[in-house]
């Protein structure tokens, strides 16, 4: 089974890149350097028909757990948002902590406690990716070629009563030599 799901992530993972233009030539008019806009991978529907905002379960983790390998085994190099290197222990903290909460007993003694809570990542709360791509149109206007420059998974965040608040990015991979250092050169 194994066997017929590494190259099944392989494959949509070569997909998904390929539908977003990854090619890497200078051909046509410049519409922008940089646009930045995230991708569903996790339908927030369950009524919506499975390829609207969704990559299939098992393609969808093994494409996560791609991403995330090569970042823990530091085949890739990751970036924060703030375009600095994370080193591979640092990512495989993000999305896993453990806090200590302190309570008092309702009753008599009322003294107090703690209680140690652990959170881990789970394959299963990334359900966005963000892209970075640079994006240019042929002469005639009709034809938009984009190329990746980055990619950044998402952690669903959710505040204490459980409504999701927002996406947190985990870390960045970026496949343009010129990123991140693009950033913090000052360049448009």
């Amino acid at each position: 089974m194994k066997r017929i799901l590494v190259p099944c992530a392989l494959l949509i993972w070569a997909l998904l890149l390929s539908s977003c233009g990854t090619d890497t030539g200078e051909q046509g008019e410049v519409v922008t350097r940089r646009i930045q806009y995230d991708v569903t991978i996790k339908s927030p529907d369950p009524t919506y028909d499975w390829w609207v905002q969704n990559i299939e379960g098992q393609d969808r983790e093994a494409l996560v757990r791609d991403l995330l390998s090569a970042a823990y085994e530091g085949r890739v190099k990751a970036w924060d948002i703030f375009h600095q290197p994370l080193s591979p222990e640092q990512v495989k903290a993000i999305g896993n902590r453990t806090d200590t909460l302190t309570y008092q007993r309702s009753e008599e003694p009322y003294d107090l406690y703690d209680t140690v809570v652990t959170q881990t990542l789970s394959l299963n709360d990334i359900t966005r990716i963000r892209f970075l791509e640079e994006w240019r149109s042929d002469a005639s206007g009709f034809g938009l070629s984009k190329r990746v420059i980055g990619i950044c998974p998402l952690l669903e965040r959710y505040g204490p009563e459980g409504e999701l608040r927002g996406y947190m990015p985990m870390f960045w991979i970026y496949y343009d030599p010129e990123y991140p250092g693009v950033f913090t050169a000052g360049a448009p």
